[in-house]
C-alpha cells in the first residue's frame, strides 16, 4: 500500500494525492496550481502518474486548487468514476466551465500578441470531465469501491459540500484507515456546520494553510470590516472587495446584511456582486439548505433570504460590469478573483487603486506571487492591463473571515482523529507546515512533490 503526493506538497495549491492498494489506484483531488501567472508550466506538466491507471477520483470540494485539473486528467486518459457530495458536484460544474472559458480567453489573447498558445483545456474538455461524475456521496454513509476498499465522506466545514474523506482498505489481512482532511473550516462559521472528522485513523493527510497562526476573533474581525467600510464612506469613496466566489462571497453578503440590520453600516450602500460565478454559487447555496446551519436553513425555508440586502445588484453582463467603473462614490464592488489573479476585480482595481478616498479590503488568503499579495506587501504601484497604477487607496487585510482553520482549530481537528501512526502535512507554505509539525506529536512527514511512501 503506497501513497504519493503530486500537488500541494511544499505549497498551498494543486492538491493531488494518490493511493495504490489491492491493484487499485485512487486519486484524492486534482487541483490547479495557483499563484503568479497561474503557474502555467506547473499545470501543464505531467501529473507524475498515469491517468489511465486511476480507477476513482474522490473530490473533497469544489475550489479550483482541488478540482481545476480534472478536465486535463480526463483529456490525458482518465476514464474512471468521480465521486463527490451533491453540492460539490453542482459547484464543480460551475468552477470547471468558468476555468475552461478563462483558459480559452487566455489562449486567444496570447495568439493576438503573436504567441501561439493552446488552452490547458477547453469547454468540451470540461464537459467531458463533468460526464465522469458518478455516485453522490452523503456524509457518514460508506461507498464501496470494490477490492476491499470503501470511502466515507465527513463534513469539513470549509465550503458548501466540502468533505474530509476516510479510505478504509483491507489488504493482505490488515485494515488501514487513511483520512484526507481536504480543507478544514474554522470552528466558528456563520453558514456551515463545524468540521466533524472520524476518530481512529491510522494515517492522516492534513492541510496546513494557517498552521503557523490563528485568526482574529470573529467580533474583532467584524469590527474591523465595518470600520473599513465606514471609513471609506466618510471619505466619499468606493470599496473594492476581491473575493472568492465560493463561500466567501456568500459569507460577505450575510455579514453585510447583519451589519445593516444592526445599524453598523448604512443600508443605502449600493452593493454590486460582480461575479457571475458567485451569483450562481449563491443560488446553489439556496438549493442545499440541509448543508447549512439549522438557523440559516430555517431562514431559507421560511423565505427570509440570508443573502438579501436592501440595495444589492447582481452584475452578470460584462457591459454592466464595465459600467461600474463610472461610479466614483458610494459603491461596494465585490468581485473575483480573491487573489486578483484574474476576473473582473482587476478592472475595478485599475480604476480604484489610485483613488485616495477609496478602500480595498482583502478578506482571504493571498499566495506568494499573486497581485493580492503584492499589494498587501506594500507595493507603491502595480501593473494592471499594461498600465502602472499607483496604490493610493486605503488597503485593509482582514484575516478573520478565512474559510481555513487556524492553528488552534487544526490541532483540535487532529486531536479528534485518534492517535494516527503517521501524519502527512500538505497544502501549506513551508513556515506553516514546519510550525504545525512542531506542535504535533508522533511521526510527522512533510512530503515533497511526487514523493512516495509505503504505508
Amino acid at each position: 500500500m503506497r501513497i504519493s503526493f503530486h500537488g500541494a506538497a511544499g505549497g498551498v495549491t494543486g492538491s493531488c494525492h494518490l493511493v495504490e492498494a489491492n491493484g487499485q489506484t485512487i486519486l484524492i483531488d486534482c487541483g490547479m496550481f495557483q499563484g503568479g501567472g497561474e503557474l502555467p508550466e506547473d499545470n501543464s506538466q505531467a501529473f507524475g502518474f498515469d491517468p489511465y491507471s486511476v480507477s476513482f477520483l474522490l473530490l473533497t470540494h469544489a475550489h479550483l486548487d482541488h478540482c481545476g485539473r480534472i478536465p486535463l486528467l480526463v483529456k490525458r486518459g482518465f476514464s474512471g468514476e468521480i465521486i463527490a457530495t451533491p453540492a460539490t458536484c453542482d459547484l464543480t460544474r460551475l468552477v470547471l466551465m468558468d476555468a475552461a472559458r478563462l483558459n480559452e480567453e487566455d489562449a486567444r489573447r496570447r495568439t493576438r500578441h503573436g504567441l501561439r498558445s493552446e488552452p490547458l483545456y477547453d469547454s468540451m474538455d470540461a464537459l467531458d470531465a463533468i460526464d465522469r461524475f458518478g455516485r453522490k456521496a452523503k456524509y457518514r454513509i460508506p461507498i464501496d469501491l470494490g477490492h476491499g476498499i470503501r470511502a466515507t465522506y465527513f463534513e469539513a466545514g470549509h465550503i458548501l459540500g466540502s468533505a474530509s474523506i476516510l479510505l478504509e482498505i483491507h489488504e493482505h489481512g490488515r485494515r488501514r484507515r487513511i483520512l484526507f482532511s481536504g480543507d478544514i473550516g474554522p470552528a466558528v462559521r456563520p453558514l456551515l456546520n463545524e468540521a466533524a472528522p472520524p476518530g481512529d485513523a491510522d494515517v492522516v493527510v492534513m492541510e496546513t494553510t494557517y498552521g503557523d497562526r490563528d485568526h482574529r476573533a470573529l467580533g474583532a474581525t467584524l469590527d474591523e470590516f465595518y470600520g473599513a467600510i465606514n471609513a471609506a464612506d466618510e471619505r466619499g469613496g468606493n470599496v473594492v472587495i476581491p473575493t472568492f466566489a465560493l463561500e466567501r462571497a456568500q459569507e460577505l453578503l450575510f455579514y453585510l446584511r447583519e451589519g445593516i440590520e444592526a445599524d453598523r453600516i448604512r443600508p443605502s450602500w449600493q452593493v454590486f456582486l460582480d461575479s457571475p460565478m458567485a451569483i450562481s454559487a449563491t443560488r446553489i447555496y439556496r438549493r442545499h439548505p440541509d448543508l447549512l446551519k439549522p438557523a440559516i436553513a430555517e431562514m431559507l425555508r421560511s423565505g427570509d433570504d440570508p443573502f438579501r440586502l436592501p440595495a444589492l445588484h447582481f452584475t452578470q453582463d460584462a457591459a454592466d460590469s464595465a459600467a461600474l467603473n463610472r461610479i466614483h462614490s458610494g459603491a461596494m464592488l465585490i468581485a473575483g478573483s480573491g487573489m486578483c489573479t484574474g476576473g473582473r476585480v482587476r478592472h475595478h482595481l485599475r480604476h480604484n487603486l489610485g483613488q485616495a478616498d477609496g478602500s480595498v479590503i482583502f478578506v482571504g488568503f493571498a499566495a506568494e506571487g499573486t497581485l493580492a499579495r503584492i499589494i498587501l506587501d506594500g507595493a507603491k504601484s502595480v501593473k494592471l492591463m499594461g498600465d502602472e497604477i499607483p496604490v493610493r487607496a486605503q488597503i485593509h487585510t482582514i484575516n478573520g473571515f478565512s474559510a481555513h482553520a487556524g492553528q488552534g482549530d487544526l490541532l483540535g481537528w487532529h486531536a479528534r482523529t485518534g492517535a494516527p501512526e503517521i501524519t502527512f502535512l500538505v497544502h501549506g507554505e513551508e513556515p506553516a507546515r514546519q510550525a504545525l509539525a512542531g506542535a504535533l506529536s508522533g511521526r510527522i512527514e512533510l512530503p515533497l512533490m511526487h514523493q512516495s511512501f509505503e504505508i
